[in-house]
């Protein structure tokens, strides 16, 4: 994986009390709850899936299945005294996750939990009381990797737009990164010189950098190679990558070519801009870290191009196991409603971009 901040996000509000409308689309659908727990050290606790068990031996947030009735908190409750031993207050959602496995599809709501007693494996488990940086290190569920990535990760994702005057655009960057944005995509234009596009993203690099914000360029591996940074795929380019032998090896083996990339895996983050589900399996092949993928509502950029929806979105995201942002249409106001779909958060230019007067906080 590339790297990452290690960063909780606030909880946000709780969605809707309603399953996402992809839930009620054909097949079974399980529902799953789980509890965020932590200790007074701020450790988060995972249990391992016991012999017997579909997917035996991964680490997962502890939980359970919501019988049919039964409100998604009584649940919780329920499930964490029965296998944990300990009482739960249950407190705000972090995110449902839909997801599809061979033989299943379930919804996996995740809510922030405290709880009293000593938590104990009464079924067999084992428990592992988890530093939150170390998480990723753990072999777990589909479902389960994108929680982890919502504990950790930004929820918002900026995307820059066009320059126009070049001091003005770097204003407007720091001040988007004042308001609390902590991952960037520098994406660049077709007719910006390619000189003034360098030295611009190289200032826009060093503000980010101040400001302890991940950053990723657009499209050029041998910019982001020269400035340090992260790289951002197009569609095109994850076709392209991924198509090759050894996929994410042969994106190392061309920034190799340029002498800027040592042997060995790239440990910068690497993510993807998704349209489709054909998109998103060839980001999930190269190992992508996170994704975006839309437009999910109509915008400005594209004026009278419907955008897919939050329901083809959530039915999409559930077939990957990938960070995925939503872009189109969205602003800090549609964090909650990402969530509630299984998205890692929104993606955006105007609704993220630092103009004057555009100071909308991210939901509490």
């Amino acid at each position: 994986m590339g790297a990452s901040l290690d960063m909780a996000i606030p909880p946000t509000a709780s969605p809707p009390p309603n399953l996402p409308p992809l839930t009620r689309r054909e097949g079974k659908i399980t529902h799953v709850v789980a509890g965020v727990i932590r200790d007074a050290r701020g450790r988060i606790l995972l249990a391992r899936r016991t012999e017997g068990r579909d997917l035996a031996g991964l680490w997962e947030f502890p939980g359970g299945k919501v019988e049919p009735g039964e409100p998604p908190e009584a649940a919780l409750v329920r499930e964490l005294r029965e296998e944990l031993g300990i009482e739960a207050r249950v407190g705000d959602a972090l995110m449902r996750v839909p997801q599809q496995y061979p033989d299943k599809r379930l919804v996996l709501d995740v809510r922030h939990v405290e709880c009293r007693g000593v938590p104990k494996g009464l079924d067999g488990q084992a428990l592992a009381w988890v530093p939150p940086a170390r998480l990723a290190s753990y072999p777990m569920p589909p479902a389960d990797r994108p929680v982890v990535a919502a504990l950790l990760q930004p929820d918002r994702y900026l995307v820059t737009p066009v320059p126009g005057d070049d001091t003005s655009w770097l204003a407007a960057l720091a001040r988007a990164l004042d308001s609390g944005v902590r991952r960037v995509q520098l994406r660049g234009a077709p007719g910006i010189e390619p000189e003034r596009w360098a030295r611009l993203a190289e200032q826009a690099v060093r503000l980010c950098v101040d400001a302890a914000a991940e950053v990723l360029v657009n499209g050029d591996a041998v910019l982001a190679e020269r400035l340090g940074t992260g790289l951002h795929l197009r569609a095109a380019q994850l076709a392209q990558f991924a198509g090759a032998a050894h996929g994410r090896d042969a994106l190392g083996a061309e920034r190799r070519g340029h002498g800027l990339l040592p042997q060995g895996r790239d440990p910068r983050p690497l993510a993807g801009s998704c349209h489709d589900i054909g998109d998103l399996l060839r980001a999930q092949a190269l190992a992508c870290d996170f994704v975006v993928l839309g437009p999910v509502l109509p915008t400005a950029t594209h004026p009278g191009v419907p955008g897919i929806g939050w329901d083809a979105f959530a039915a999409m995201r559930e077939r990957v196991a990938l960070p995925v942002y939503a872009l189109g249409g969205l602003g800090v106001e549609d964090v909650v409603t990402a969530r509630a779909h299984g998205a890692q958060g929104i993606a955006a230019i105007r609704g993220l971009w630092g103009e004057p007067g555009n100071r909308r906080k991210p939901p509490r």
